[in-house]
């Protein structure tokens, strides 16, 4: 979790989770109710039974907390309001709840939020919104004219467009026919989410003739340029033109109608101008040109545009629509939405796995791509997790479905991927900041230029009217406004795609600036499963030390236990009768095995029971001085041998440590709670440049800020819960193997599904790849419009030149930035 400054409202890590309200948008668990209960046992303080059973709750996701002074802040500021009982924020989860004595009291609840500096919504009132997908915006512009004028009608009590995802979000009281005419009037087509009885044909309709319209207006145009040099009357050549510009023209005029009409100046408006003003002095061949160019431009953006949204879109198909589910001896398919928790669902050989679910009957190699990016499929058996989406490679399996279909791993995903996608980073905050003061500037000074140049005696009307109408279109910002959204878009579906999660185009940019990255031990770096790596025996073979230590350990639950049996059950070794079985408290275990005590513990334990160490003491300074733990077995005459046991480095650690260097991470640093011996020896085997040894949490904190003041921007690679505070302390906090977790992928800036490093290079190369294209993309809109501003005034630029340049600019803006989605690194 990347920590900004406190005063921030930027942030976009949150959490939506309810509890003890009165419409939860998600099951709470018991600590939450127990929070809830406490919290009511003290109000009961203030009031009675009737009037606690009375309280309005309301839960809320806040946006904008980076700490829990954040929290805090709100608490004391809420509280003050009246009639509130209680406020209760936790900042880990971004969730809020307010209780109390009206309904009335929770209305002014997020406006006095907003004043605090932060943002919150409401859980309770999710359901109330409706998602529109929105056809035929090629610019956040378009978003904005859509808003504004969605925002006109009383029964809509807030919309937000996002132009990235091509979605529309709404809260209203009216029919939703209604807000897809009043999106048509605009000049877009919108079809409520979900509904697939008939929007998709009537959209495809809509196209047809939106395309054979521009057909036409091509065909008429081509018939009166043709005909001005084979004797066609101009009449007819200009009646050709009109009728041209008519057919093409008419859907940005009317579009710039209601965009003004809720006073906004996207390109739309501009073109218009352009087009209108051009008729209005005779130019009806400039005229037609520009509509007809500009709306085949507009076609070809969109086009380009609707394979960055299919990216995500095309992961919903993952998961199979139906599933074989077992009832008995029957086995029946049924749509996935009808499966509930606890049913058992059969997969065949080759078929993808429609729900997730924990494997109960067979075993199987899983191929898991789609959701961890892992390239080689993994063996699961019984007991084992799979995740909806992946696919069965061989072998039948019943599998006893865990979630349902709308809460599957895949779900989250894209889930989450679409939100990241709405979230604007700050380069496209600032472009879309400087596009809004940009635009009204350039209209007015293009109207100065119209008038202002012939009423000083420096040119004739028809001139300078030309010139203005070129710097109308010239100056249209479109190329720039999306020079960082599609390219944001893009390398988070490509990232999705390859097993990673970026929760938005803030951490997208902030990978990019990376320099060193911190990596938690246990579990990231190693296996985080100890296991057995040396044997040393003493007059005694491995096998009888091996039986004696099965013995004497398979009871224990202790995770150096658990490797000593695995090891020798691996191994074929068989375990020997024993009794009277005892735990020596931090030091190690006891039992009787054919009327002899035998003892399996550290050097402690056998200087306790003053063992002759002489020999020993040699061999377990060596093994401990190699990062390894010792357990030795034997009794109280003689020590039988030493088992050593370790943690041993994950097989791609080593390897994705050396391509995050090639990526251009200067320092990678391990933090360990283990001793310098063990820390050693797994720096040396991953190729660490650095390491902290014996850390608590907080030292953890301490060694990411000593990176950060040393100048660098810092990364922190954990599970996303054991070391909370490093990750919140980093400029970016990265969670490994998010697939079997799901507060990994709620806490997180960045999630890696696999339970490896494999794909950190490929994220950290797509970042930087990613921020490369955003400056080409807004260096080249810039050097575009420039060169066209000083063509206008020596009279080299025409009309409709000035609109290729600008939608060839944005044609070029948006393909140079799908090449994200093929980024392999």
């Amino acid at each position: 979790m990347a920590k900004e400054s406190c005063s921030s409202n930027n942030s976009s890590k949150t959490v939506a989770a309810g509890c003890c309200s009165k419409a939860p948008t998600e099951p709470a668990n018991t600590q939450e109710h127990t929070s809830c209960s406490s919290a009511l046992e003290q109000q009961s303080n203030k009031s009675d039974l009737a009037s606690l059973l009375s309280l309005e709750i309301m839960s809320y996701r806040v946006h904008g907390m980076d700490c829990g002074a954040c929290a805090a802040t709100i608490e004391k500021g809420l509280i003050k309001l009246k009639d509130i009982a209680e406020v209760k924020v936790n900042f880990s989860t971004g969730k809020m709840q307010v209780s109390a004595t009206s309904a009335e009291a929770l209305l002014p609840i997020e406006k006095e939020i907003k004043k605090l500096g932060f943002s919150a919504e409401s859980l309770n009132q999710k359901d109330n919104i409706k998602t529109f997908n929105i056809v035929g915006m090629d610019c956040s512009s378009c978003a904005k004219s859509i808003e504004n004028h969605i925002n006109t009608l009383p029964s809509v009590k807030s919309v937000n467009v996002n132009f990235s995802t091509g979605k529309m979000k709404i809260e209203h009281s009216n029919s939703v026919q209604e807000i897809i005419s009043e999106v048509s009037k605009i000049g877009y087509q919108a079809s409520l989410l979900g509904n697939n009885q008939q929007d998709p044909v009537e959209q495809e309709g809509k196209k047809f003739n939106d395309n054979t319209f521009v057909v036409l207006a091509g065909v008429l145009l081509g018939f009166g340029f043709i005909g001005s040099f084979t004797g066609l009357p101009p009449l007819l050549s200009t009646i050709l033109y009109a009728i041209a510009m008519v057919i093409s023209g008419a859907k940005p005029v009317r579009s710039a109608f209601y965009a003004i009409k809720s006073r906004s100046l996207d390109m739309n408006v501009l073109m218009s101008a352009a087009a209108i003003g051009a008729a209005i002095i005779g130019e009806w061949f400039e005229g037609a040109t520009v509509v007809w160019l500009f709306a085949i431009g507009n076609y070809l953006q969109n086009r380009s545009i609707e394979r960055t949204r299919n990216s995500i879109r095309n992961l919903m198909d993952l998961a199979p629509a139906e599933a074989w589910i077992k009832e008995g001896t029957k086995i029946s398919k049924v749509s996935v939405e009808e499966v509930s928790v606890g049913d058992i669902i059969v997969v065949k050989p080759g078929e993808k796995i429609s729900l997730d679910g924990e494997i109960i009957l067979g075993e199987s190699s899983i191929n898991q791509a789609p959701i961890t990016g892992e390239s080689i499929p993994v063996d699961k058996t019984i007991g084992d997790a799979v995740y909806a989406g992946t696919i069965n490679e061989h072998g039948s399996l019943d599998i006893k479905v865990t979630k349902l279909a709308e809460d599957t791993t895949i779900s989250k995903i894209i889930q989450l991927v679409e939100e990241a996608q709405e979230k604007k980073a700050p380069t496209e905050a600032f472009v879309d900041k400087f596009a809004s003061i940009y635009t009204p500037i350039v209209f007015i000074v293009a109207l100065v230029m119209i008038v202002l140049p012939p009423l000083l005696g420096l040119g004739a009307w028809g001139e300078w009217f030309y010139k203005g109408l070129e710097l109308l279109v010239v100056a249209c910002p479109c190329a720039l406004v999306i020079s960082t959204p599609v390219a944001i878009v893009s390398a988070i579906g490509n990232a999705a795609k390859n097993g990673v999660l970026i929760k938005g185009g803030t951490f997208l940019e902030k990978a990019g600036a990376i320099t060193a990255i911190a990596f938690d031990k246990t579990g990231t770096l190693t296996e985080g499963k100890p296991k057995v790596t040396e044997i040393k025996t003493f007059n005694d073979s491995e096998e009888e030390l091996l039986s004696i230590a099965l013995t004497l350990e398979e009871y224990s639950t202790h995770p150096i236990a658990k490797s000593i049996v695995n090891h020798a059950n691996d191994k074929g070794i068989i375990s020997k009768n024993g009794d009277s079985f005892k735990s020596i408290v931090g030091k190690g275990v006891q039992a009787t095995i054919q009327e002899e005590t035998y003892y399996a513990g550290n050097l402690k334990l056998f200087e306790d029971l003053q063992v002759s160490l002489e020999n020993v003491f040699v061999h377990v300074q060596e093994i401990q001085s190699k990062g390894k733990s010792v357990v030795i077995i034997g009794t109280q005459q003689r020590i039988m041998g030493i088992i050593a046991v370790s943690d041993t480095i994950r097989e791609t650690s080593a390897t994705a440590l050396n391509a995050l260097k090639q990526s251009g991470v200067k320092q990678t640093v391990m933090l360990t709670g283990d001793n310098e011996g063990t820390a050693k020896l797994i720096a040396s085997e991953s190729n660490i440049n650095r390491y902290f040894a014996e850390l608590l949490p907080e030292d953890k904190v301490n060694a990411v800020r000593q990176l950060q003041n040393e100048g660098h921007k810092v990364a922190m690679v954990g599970d996303g819960i054991n070391d909370a505070p490093a990750l919140a302390t980093a400029d970016l906090g990265i969670a490994m193997g998010g697939a079997g977790t799901d507060t990994a992928m709620e806490t997180a800036d960045i999630v890696l599904m696999a339970d490896n490093l494999e794909k950190l290079p490929h994220t950290m190369k797509l970042s930087k790849k990613a921020l490369r294209i955003i400056k080409q993309n807004i260096w080249f809109s810039i050097i575009i419009k420039v060169a066209a501003l000083a063509l206008i005034f020596p009279g080299y630029l025409t009309l409709w030149m000035a609109v290729l340049s600008d939608t060839g600019a944005a044609l070029i803006v948006i393909l140079n930035s799908i090449r994200l989605l093929k980024f392999r690194g």
